[in-house]
């Protein structure tokens, strides 16, 4: 009985220096990621001339400057809202083309990066690192360098989020995949079905309510990818909102309009899509409990 009691006593030594231990490593890493904020936040603020607690007082001025504007002339909003559409439809076409493009460059990308799938097991490796180069890469430095060859315009805007969309998505197809059953895939091998066939067949129905589901989900972000994407020539209602900011007092009323069409776009679109989201998930797993 002794004996038991010791080693309980033991394991519970044992537990509590183990707690201390992390409570300690948890209080250091702690420590230093508040020196790194603070000691970058300096570095930052000393590079900026030490100008950010003298203007912090000033950060709601052109918030302001602009709300002030529109509300003295909102009997243009309308005019201003008709007169910017086109660009949001540029933007929304944009983004819709780019996420298309990009999802099915990542649907072959994952089946190529898929242990079991892959039409060659060996490059493996090779394409999940290419899944992984075009996922670092930001848009806008993508765009920016195609903007210098090829000139400003909507299709340097669409390549850039198009490539980034491809490695992003490829990755979440990629684990998909890893989940769907081989049993159809290795009957189809059976009967001499290639690997196109086998994967459009035995593969796609299993995965498609998921590879849709982030492809919505992508072209919400595409579509704000979009937008930023204009500030640097890229075209769409970025490029005006940029030009509207430009001119300064007195075009502010036209940079309120834009931001109010962008944010109720990205808000339908949004809501549009979680709709489908949900559709597709939840919806298709109440058909498999009714089935069974």
């Amino acid at each position: 009985m002794a004996e038991i009691h010791g080693s309980i006593d033991d394991m519970r030594t044992d537990y509590m220096a183990l707690v201390r231990r992390k409570r300690l490593m948890d209080g250091i890493i702690l420590i230093i990621f508040v020196a790194l904020m603070v000691s970058g936040f300096m570095v930052a603020d000393d590079r900026n001339a030490g100008g950010f607690w003298d203007g912090l007082h000033r950060f709601f001025d052109f918030p302001k400057e602009v709300l002030s504007e529109a509300v003295d002339k909102a009997g243009e909003l309308p005019a201003h809202l008709i007169t910017f559409l086109p660009s949001l439809i540029e933007t929304i076409n944009i983004a819709g083309a780019a996420t298309l493009i990009g999802a099915m460059g990542a649907m072959v990308l994952s089946l190529l990066a898929t242990r079991g799938l892959a039409l060659w097991p060996r490059l493996i490796p090779l394409f999940r690192r290419l899944m992984d180069i075009m996922r670092a890469m930001p848009e806008i430095v993508i765009a920016l360098v195609l903007i210098f060859i090829m000139g400003g315009g909507p299709v340097p805007a669409m390549i850039a989020i198009a490539f980034h969309t491809a490695g992003a998505l490829g990755k979440l197809f990629s684990e998909v995949n890893e989940n769907a059953s081989l049993k159809p895939v290795e009957g189809l091998q059976s009967v001499g079905a290639s690997w196109a066939q086998r994967m459009w067949l035995g593969v796609m129905p299993q995965v498609s309510p998921n590879y849709l589901s982030y492809a919505l989900l992508r072209f919400e972000i595409n579509i704000r990818a979009s937008a930023i994407l204009g500030f640097v020539g890229a075209g769409g209602i970025g490029y005006e909102l940029k030009n509207s900011m430009s001119w300064g007092q007195g075009q502010y009323d036209e940079a309120a309009a834009i931001f109010l069409l962008l944010f109720f776009a990205i808000v339908i679109v949004d809501q549009i899509s979680s709709h489908f989201r949900e559709q597709l998930t939840h919806g298709r797993k109440d058909k498999r409990k009714v089935t069974a």
